[in-house]
């Protein structure tokens, strides 16, 4: 009986060791099979992309991030995770545009492109796809320029300032180093040709390429603004001008002008006068005659060139002026008055049953009225602020006219019917309603009102000094 309990301890113990092992056996087998599952792709050999390099500029699309290496790959470490990459995707900044330039493909057929942004801040593979003649996965194709029609000008163009407005081999990070251009040999006398116009895609601005007519080796694309625009009164053409830009001021070619309050004589504003001349040596007298590169003499470059908000306190005399030198100016603090207009006298009987007409001393806008009333006036609102307006008050009369002016607003009578206002100034109010303004107030003008059938037939107004 004792004997037979002593053989099944055995067994037992025999059991138990066996089954120890065999749990060992299979936490072993489990770990081995779980190493063996963590595999990685094998990339193949690198090869440079030489295609046009031109039609290699891609941008991200956002589905995957940026590797030091395929990301597949043993060792890849994230240069851009997807979410940076989808901020890039989205980008209004062409230097956030990539070039593709070299490619590796993976065991496993996947293609990954070696890339770089515009701006080189970001460099490494992307998946591209499953082939290395398309690019899609991570990236796609893009056109970092848009062809702009050509300006209706094409010549007489200047650069604004040589020192400053560079030229480029390619709109600035549309293309991948993109390179400015030597300026040297140009001379501000010289002008240049557009022959393209090109917007970046990205931000939506305009470029110009131009060469030199002097020198056709130095062309390259400018910054342009909003571009050349057929009989404006002013152009906003980024590094280019019309008129020849100013050589750098030296004692021999520049006076210096500075603008002083008349009453604490404190320096308020600076200017600087290049004569366009040749061989001018500092202490010598300007010519009355003489002019800088825009053909501004200097006593009309002092006027031009009031600071912001001032007005002369008397007359400017430049007779004494010597190169190298500087001139005084006396300022005083200016006003500039507007004008608000007002219906007076309204005349609503050619229909009672019209809404929302004018009553009696209703404030008008430049949207309530048709013409754009004469700029005669517009230099009489501005003068010393806190002077009386005085004799002024008749100019700026004549600025309205006697004419009927169209209204711009469309009213409705109950049964449909359109109808407008017609306006007519009434001058001899204006002198009694503004009798003792100043420079600074708003003048009041009245215009009669009358309630005319039939559609207005013109736009709005765009008289800025107009209340």
């Amino acid at each position: 009986m004792f004997g037979g309990r002593k053989i099944m301890q055995s067994s037992l113990k025999k059991s138990l060791y066996l089954g120890l092992a065999a749990l060992s056996f299979a936490s072993v087998a489990a770990v081995s099979t779980t190493a063996s599952a963590k595999s990685y792709a094998t990339a193949g050999a690198y090869t440079t992309l030489t295609t046009d390099a031109t039609k290699r500029n891609v941008q991200a699309t956002g589905t995957n991030a940026l590797y030091t290496k395929p990301g597949t790959v043993k060792g890849a470490k994230v240069v851009a995770s997807k979410a940076t990459m989808a901020t890039l995707a989205s980008s209004k900044k062409s230097a956030n545009y990539f070039r593709a330039y070299g490619v590796k493909t993976t065991n496993r057929g996947s293609v990954y492109y070696r890339v770089v942004t515009m701006d080189g801040k970001y460099r490494g593979y992307i998946y591209g796809g499953t082939s290395d003649t398309a690019f899609a996965g991570g990236i796609k194709s893009a056109e970092t320029t848009t062809t702009a029609t050509n300006p209706t000008r094409t010549t007489g163009y200047y650069l604004k300032d040589v020192s400053k407005n560079t030229l480029w081999t390619a709109p600035h990070y549309t293309q991948y180093k993109a390179s400015k251009v030597s300026l040297y040999g140009a001379k501000t006398t010289d002008t240049f040709k557009v022959d393209q116009a090109a917007t970046k895609t990205a931000e939506g601005s305009l470029y110009y390429h131009v060469t030199d007519n002097n020198n056709a080796s130095i062309s390259g694309w400018i910054y342009a603004g909003k571009g050349y625009v057929a009989n404006a009164t002013s152009q906003d053409l980024g590094g280019l001008s019309l008129t020849m830009s100013d050589a750098a001021a030296t004692n021999d070619n520049s006076v210096k002008v500075v603008y002083r309050d008349a009453t604490s004589k404190t320096q308020v504003g600076t200017a600087t006068w290049i004569t366009n001349a040749s061989g001018t040596k500092a202490g010598a007298a300007v010519d009355a005659a003489a002019t800088n590169a825009a053909g501004t003499k200097l006593a009309d470059f002092v006027t031009n060139s009031l600071p912001t908000g001032y007005t002369t306190s008397g007359t400017v005399t430049t007779a004494s002026a010597t190169y190298g030198n500087t001139v005084y100016v006396d300022v005083t603090a200016a006003a500039t008055s507007k004008v608000q207009l007002v219906a007076d006298n309204v005349d609503n009987s050619a229909d009672t049953t019209v809404a929302s007409t004018l009553a009696k001393g209703a404030k008008l806008s430049t949207s309530d009225l048709s013409a754009t009333l004469s700029a005669a006036g517009i230099k009489a609102l501005t003068g010393t602020k806190g002077a009386t307006i005085g004799d002024n008050l008749a100019t700026i009369s004549s600025a309205f006219g006697t004419a009927e002016i169209t209204g711009a607003k469309t009213y409705y009578a109950s049964n449909g019917d359109a109808y407008h206002y017609e306006f007519t100034y009434e001058p001899t109010n204006f002198n009694n309603d503004n009798r003792l303004a100043t420079y600074g107030d708003t003048l009041t003008a009245s215009f009669s009102a009358v309630l005319t059938k039939g559609a207005p037939t013109n736009t709005s107004s765009d008289s800025s000094w107009i209340a």
